[in-house]
């Protein structure tokens, strides 16, 4: 039976033909960039085992479901938020510093891979936004949630209130990477991130989770019995992380010849402190890749900050995820909850990171950016007791 299937090859990766007969040698160039595509193709598990041997590929996956990481909610949670109210810097901006920063992202290209824009809103003003749709559903927001998550990053003040962690930037990229319905699938990812990448993405932001129950209630619907349903979803899902893994390690790869690309993800928010607090879950997809920073969710309380009850655990950095205002889709504000606010709190830091190490003497390149933002997370900030395995290094701080 044929499944649809995401190959990754590395287009740099060359086989020559060996003198007298000697058969191919492949060779690796370690002096010229990689060259990362991503194609999809319906293939059977022979094909697929036959198309493993090709040099050129790097990893083979099923595509399986993605998801937004829906906010949390609450008795104020999607609330609309009028500019009086939140007159000022919202609570977001001012915890991680930026307010204070003498940095703006200015120059810094940040992608946002999510339910796509509301462009009109006025907190986009001045950006020059490069749209790309990869769901199907055509470009704009419907859901509203990449608009929320690009209004944190870079929107501009709306009726006095900021909203930007990075209000410098002046180019953002905006791929549609899930559906009307805030759906998609790992194929519209990847295929996204290969674009941000290849568009010059130097912050790539990603507020969304795959579905594994969706996967095992989709092969129970095609007739499967549940305990192989199971086992084959958790296949997929392990064979999308080995992708996720080998394509971080090409996008790092290219850093002598592009400076490399920050990306950063939701940890998600399947756990559940306020019932039990052992019902914690570790971070999901696709935050649990290596090299992609996992963001963990702040909210204020009476000794300070601590961790979201739903924010999942072993994040590497976490930033302000409840209680926070930001654009709406179809103007005004609104406040969401979630680690998918927290994460692009994340992505307008590492902006403003960014722009303070290209004006320093230290190599520009998105590792040393990683460094900065990783080792000036703040811990004094977060109330007594929050353990560091729900908070990574600390809050997030701007220069």
């Amino acid at each position: 039976m044929d499944r649809k299937y995401i190959v990754l090859r590395d287009k740099s990766f060359t086989v020559l033909q060996e003198p007298f007969g000697g058969g191919a040698a492949a060779l690796d160039h370690g002096d010229i960039p990689s060259e990362p595509r991503v194609e999809t193709a319906d293939l059977t598990k022979r094909e697929v085992r036959d198309l493993a041997r090709d040099p050129e590929v790097k990893a083979i996956a099923a595509a399986i479901p993605t998801d937004l990481i829906r906010p949390v909610s609450d008795s104020e949670a999607g609330a609309v938020v009028s500019a009086t109210a939140a007159a000022g810097s919202t609570w977001g901006v001012s915890a991680v510093g930026a307010d204070l920063s003498t940095r703006t992202g200015a120059g810094v290209t940040v992608a946002v891979l999510d339910t796509g824009i509301d462009a009109s809103h006025p907190a986009f003003a001045g950006v020059t936004l490069k749209e790309a749709d990869f769901s199907g559903s055509g470009t704009g927001d419907v859901q509203g949630h990449g608009t929320h998550c690009a209004g944190t990053i870079f929107g501009r003040d709306v009726e006095g209130t900021r909203i930007g962690v990075a209000p410098g930037v002046t180019t953002a990229l905006i791929g549609k990477v899930l559906g009307n319905d805030g759906s998609g699938d790992s194929e519209m990812l990847f295929h996204g991130i290969q674009w941000a990448v290849q568009e010059g993405a130097q912050v790539i932001s990603m507020s969304l989770g795959f579905d594994f129950p969706g996967l095992v209630k989709a092969l129970v619907g095609q007739g499967w019995p549940v305990e192989l349903a199971t086992s084959e979803a958790l296949e997929a899902y392990r064979a999308n992380l080995r992708m996720f893994d080998a394509l971080m390690q090409l996008i790092r790869s290219n850093a002598p010849f592009t400076k490399g690309t920050l990306v950063i993800a939701a940890a998600g928010n399947e756990s559940k402190r306020q019932i039990n607090p052992d019902f914690e879950i570790g971070v999901s997809l696709p935050a649990a890749a290596e090299g992609v920073v996992s963001i963990g969710a702040l909210g204020q309380g009476a000794n300070g900050l601590s961790i979201a009850p739903f924010s999942n655990t072993f994040p590497q950095i976490s930033a302000p995820g409840v209680g926070v205002i930001s654009a709406k889709a179809g103007g005004g504000l609104v406040s969401f909850n979630g680690t998918s606010m927290a994460t692009p709190h994340v992505a307008g830091v590492a902006a403003l990171w960014w722009e303070d190490v290209a004006a320093s003497s230290l190599p520009v390149n998105a590792q040393t950016v990683t460094a900065r933002l990783l080792a000036n997370a703040d811990i004094t900030a977060l109330a007594p007791g929050v353990d560091v395995a729900d908070r990574g290094v600390g809050l997030v701080r701007a220069p």
